[in-house]
């Protein structure tokens, strides 16, 4: 038997599986009961598969593939999955799990890069306060499908201008559909879709300064968003590992059905082929490869903090090795999935309208909000096909903010570590969520669609490879390549492939300074359609962006500040070295270099240095040791009797 501090009756054989589970017998409590973990490993896998799988996989990919090459762009792309997006997805998984802490608690691996999991947790802010936004609006569009004839579908309401021309009964071109065929080349034909998201749900205003009135409905959406996100989150992962069951799952059930609906509609394999037929000329262009590098990194969520959250909840053997691979490929094949799924619709509706399938295809908003419903009016049962979509962007959101909410929420409570805010830990995630809520009031302005791209752009883009970056740089070159490696292989039982060895110490860095350099010298000021932001909004968003940045370099002055040591150089040596405390949570764990001893885990000693205590210190450590970790066994008749267990 092994010991453990589970409490009276929590014996268990040597013989158990990786996860902690006895063969044919699930074990129910938690591995690390005064933090808690995963009910098991299936609510992990799917916690992290919702929140790689994001918005971005329906609204962004599609658009990136016909856009560089169609099949073509799908080489760079699994290029960069292998040697950038798997590797750095295990190395956070590994990172979160053997500490069993947050993306703050985590830099007890070198106190000086704090700094980094604060960077995160400013990154997550910014993206938890527009995605719900955004999320908001498509809870809006869902109840607003609820009808009979969706309000997008003619031009004969209030909000339409005589430029407004619909789809809706035409066929392909002839000398009544002028107007139509105008729009597409350049004309100023605008569709009732468009009219509806700009004129009417947005009542968008003229400049990004004229705030203008907030929009009461999308307002009222974006509390019914939170109060969701709350609740799903009100026991942590104990609820969303329940609700993701549902939740991660359904999109793909809603996918099919919509990939079976649109392959069958006349003018969808057009679609397809336009985004899948490849053109390998481009393959030598650097802008694709720096496409395909950035769609990887972004879509898989590293540096937000969120992988090293929902990895600290693991149990400690847990093979996160296996998980990230999974949850890796999973991510990319949905959005290659997706993009059937969205151009099988486009092309239907370029075959309706008679034009190139480049004339109604988009992105981001555009495609979600514009393109897409405007192609499910001429669906027959159209507001059953709506309803899908919307609610199916509505699940992919809420996916990816449970875990933004749950990074925040899990990095305060590991930072206090009190016995009152944990117990607590409800009224934390309340309070964060409702800071989320009124901090995302200003964008149901009607300048809010202007704010929330100019986050979309700003917030979350180069700060995070710089983050990424240097995390790799202190985890390979700081606290020691061989150091972790060693740590890995205590916590799986296998060290990790040299692949991914080759790929933590050079190969993804490099990968990661080529997307900060490609996102440098292609960078362009934001728009929105026609119109050019100010450059002292853009000034805002270049702040919002270096904010996250600036807190690596801050701390880690501080840190050096107020390190021991009387010379510059003493303190830097002091701050970089690990924590007396880094290392495996449970006492159980903490084997080899983290064994306690009278040299090694104290305050002020050097982890990463053996020891080796005389005999006779040995045997009075063995001793003690062996009285701390004895278990409290209730007899049946009430009495109680100390059995200590051998030593592991």
């Amino acid at each position: 038997y092994s010991g453990g501090h589970e409490g009276p009756f929590s014996w268990r054989p040597r013989s158990t599986f990786q996860n902690g589970a006895v063969p044919g017998e699930p074990v129910k409590k938690d591995e690390n009961t005064r933090r808690g973990n995963w009910g098991n490993q299936i609510e992990f896998v799917l916690t992290s598969v919702g929140y790689a799988v994001g918005l971005g996989n329906v609204w962004r990919f599609p658009y990136l593939c016909y856009r560089n090459g169609g099949g073509a762009f799908m080489f760079p792309y699994f290029i960069m999955l292998v040697f950038c997006g798997i590797p750095l997805f295990f190395l956070e998984l590994s990172f979160g799990q053997f500490a069993s802490l947050g993306c703050l608690g985590v830099w007890k691996v070198s106190p000086m890069f704090k700094g980094v999991g604060y960077g995160m947790m400013v990154v997550s802010t910014y993206i938890g306060i527009y995605y719900n936004v955004v999320i908001c609006i498509a809870f809006y569009y869902f109840f607003m499908s609820m009808t009979n004839l969706l309000p997008w579908t003619y031009c004969n309401n209030p909000w339409n201008t005589p430029d407004c021309s619909g789809v809706v009964g035409t066929s392909r071109p002839n000398g009544s559909l002028a107007n139509v065929t105008g729009m597409v080349n350049g004309t100023k034909r605008t569709s009732p879709s468009e009219e509806y998201w700009r004129n009417y749900v947005l009542n968008i205003s003229d400049d990004i300064g004229n705030f203008g009135e907030v929009r009461l409905p999308i307002l009222g959406c974006l509390a019914v968003s939170w109060v969701v996100v709350f609740l799903c989150l009100i026991r942590g992962v104990k609820s969303s590992g329940k609700v993701v069951y549902f939740t991660a799952t359904f999109p793909y059930v809603v996918l099919t059905i919509l990939f079976v609906r649109g392959i069958t509609l006349e003018g969808a394999i057009d679609g397809i082929k336009y985004y899948l037929t490849p053109q390998w000329k481009m393959i030598l262009d650097a802008k694709v490869w720096g496409d395909a590098a950035s769609q990887i990194f972004y879509s898989l969520g590293c540096a937000w903090g969120g992988l090293i959250t929902m990895a600290s909840y693991n149990k400690f053997h847990n093979n996160c090795y296996r998980d990230s691979i999974i949850i890796s490929i999973t991510n990319c094949a949905t959005s290659v999935y997706a993009g059937f799924v969205i151009f099988s619709i486009l092309g239907f509706m370029a075959h309706h309208l008679g034009v190139d399938v480049s004339a109604v295809a988009d992105h981001g908003p555009g495609l979600a909000f514009v393109a897409y419903p405007e192609a499910l009016t001429l669906l027959p049962i159209s507001p059953l096909w709506s309803l899908l979509f919307f609610f199916m962007l509505i699940l992919l959101g809420l996916g990816t903010q449970f875990c933004l909410l749950e990074t925040l929420v899990t990095a305060i409570v590991d930072e206090i570590g009190t016995d009152w805010i944990i117990k607590h830990k409800t009224l934390v995630t309340l309070g964060v969520a409702i800071v989320g809520f009124l901090l995302g009031v200003p964008l149901t302005t009607r300048a809010g669609i202007y704010w929330l791209l100019l986050m979309d752009n700003y917030a979350a883009s180069f700060s995070l490879v710089i983050i990424s970056c240097i995390m790799c740089i202190c985890i390979m070159y700081v606290y020691g390549h061989r150091n972790y490696f060693k740590d890995v292989e205590m916590m799986l039982g296998f060290p990790p492939p040299f692949f991914f060895r080759m790929c933590w110490r050079f190969i993804s860095p490099v990968i990661i300074t080529f997307i900060l350099i490609f996102t440098v010298i292609q960078y362009k000021p934001i728009t929105y359609n026609k119109y050019i932001y100010p450059g002292w909004s853009l000034v805002i968003g270049f702040c919002m962006a270096l904010s996250s940045v600036i807190c690596i370099p801050l701390y880690g002055l501080y840190k050096i500040a107020t390190s021991e040591g009387s010379t510059f150089s003493e303190r830097l040596k002091s701050a970089v070295k690990p924590h007396w405390s880094w290392g495996p949570a449970l006492q159980e764990h903490r084997v080899g270099r983290y064994a306690p001893s009278s040299l090694l885990g104290a305050p002020g000693s050097d982890i990463g240095v053996e020891a080796c205590p005389f005999k006779e210190e040995l045997k009075e450590e063995e001793k003690e040791k062996r009285d701390e970790i004895s278990l409290t066994i209730q007899g049946s008749n009430g009495s109680t009797h100390t059995s200590p267990l051998p030593m592991a």
